[in-house]
């Protein structure tokens, strides 16, 4: 047989099993099956997410633009602390700083120089602004990365056996209990932590610092203890209100799975409570939570604008806060960009991942 009168065959058919009899391989069609349209679906919904998430972006970048001009006061003003200037020097550092320009070629300038990751220069610190908040990005990342990490195994732990024992004195306690400090705003709860810890009530002394990240230079596991040691208030001030979320959501989520004909079978095979609330509730409870923690992370680097401020926190939070109080345009509108890309650019990774978790999501 010549190999122009050989038929394209199907992996699998009687034609295939005569055609590698002679020797001549099968012709392999295109997959079309459900994994192939089910693979097209996901970069098509992975795609609208990340085309979302870069407009989102440049609506706050145009957003922090305008929002911070209608801060009332003067920033050449403020940088001159309320000393005698004359008009010609006034002049001089509003051209310096480009205040003179109409506002739409600075927001031109603005937006043109920040696609490019020049956010321009501070007007108290006479630094560009990403050099600043590169030097206070660390302390932020290790106070919310430490919280994090706490919050995530304390809510997830609690969540799953509240709902595991739903109704008992201990599940009622959790709830109430994470329902009030979900509550509490985190600067009121800062100061009370402050109050009772730092600076001591009655005849209970101060046990932690009242504020900032270390007493003075160190070096070595000396100054390792002292940044723990001034960690712990804040840690635990964001702690208090993020757990309480991920209990909540997870309680909710395992509770909408305990009714699952999964667990019922896995019952009657004889499994251990313990073992079937571990290896099967938890596993498929977890989807809404990873949803959550992803965006917990965001806020919770957002949110952690007012404990930084309270607990003097010399991180990004902490930086907003002095910026904002002369006002620094150049570093306010860097910043306000920063904490608003941190929770979108969280929102549409959790977006991203959870299909592959849960594949009936973006289908």
């Amino acid at each position: 047989m010549s190999s122009e009168s050989t038929p394209a065959l199907a992996p699998g058919g009687a034609g295939a099993d005569a055609a590698r009899a002679d020797g001549t391989a099968p012709v392999v069609p295109p997959a079309r099956g459900p994994r192939a349209r089910g693979t097209t679906a996901y970069l098509r919904y992975a795609a609208g997410k990340l085309v979302g998430a870069a407009v989102s972006l440049f609506a706050v970048l145009v957003t922090s633009f305008f929002l911070f001009r209608l801060i009332p006061g003067d920033p050449v003003k403020q940088m001159t602390g309320g000393r005698q200037v004359s008009s010609e020097q006034i002049a001089a550092m509003r051209r310096e700083f480009g205040l003179d320009l109409p506002l739409w070629q600075q927001f031109t300038e603005y937006c043109g120089k920040a696609l490019t990751g020049d956010f321009g220069t501070s007007y108290q610190f006479h630094a560009p602004v990403v050099d600043k908040i590169a030097e206070a990005l660390p302390a932020t990342l290790l106070l919310t990365g430490t919280a994090f990490v706490i919050y995530t195994v304390i809510g997830v732990w609690l969540g799953s056996r509240s709902a595991w024992k739903h109704g008992s004195a201990g599940d009622r306690f959790h709830t109430a209990f994470a329902l009030t400090l979900y509550s509490v705003p985190s600067f009121w709860l800062g100061l009370l932590l402050i109050i009772t810890l730092s600076v001591g009530i009655g005849p209970v002394p101060g046990l932690f610092p009242t504020g900032g990240m270390e007493s003075g230079p160190g070096s070595g596991l000396d100054h390792v203890l002292d940044v723990a040691h001034h960690l712990v208030l804040p840690v635990i001030t964001l702690v208090a209100v993020e757990y309480a979320r991920t209990l909540l959501v997870m309680r909710s989520s395992l509770l909408d799975e305990m009714g699952g004909d999964y667990l019922t079978t896995a019952r009657a095979k004889g499994l251990r409570d313990d073992h079937v609330r571990r290896r099967h509730a938890v596993p498929n409870a977890m989807l809404p939570t990873v949803t959550l923690l992803f965006v917990n992370l965001g806020n919770t680097v957002a949110g952690a604008i007012l404990v930084e401020t309270v607990f003097s926190w010399p991180g990004l939070g902490g930086l907003f806060y002095q910026a904002l109080s002369v006002p620094d345009l150049p570093l306010v509108q860097a910043l306000f960009f920063v904490f608003a890309a941190a929770v979108i650019l969280m929102n549409t990774l959790a977006d991203v991942i959870y299909p592959l978790l849960d594949p009936r999501v973006g289908r």
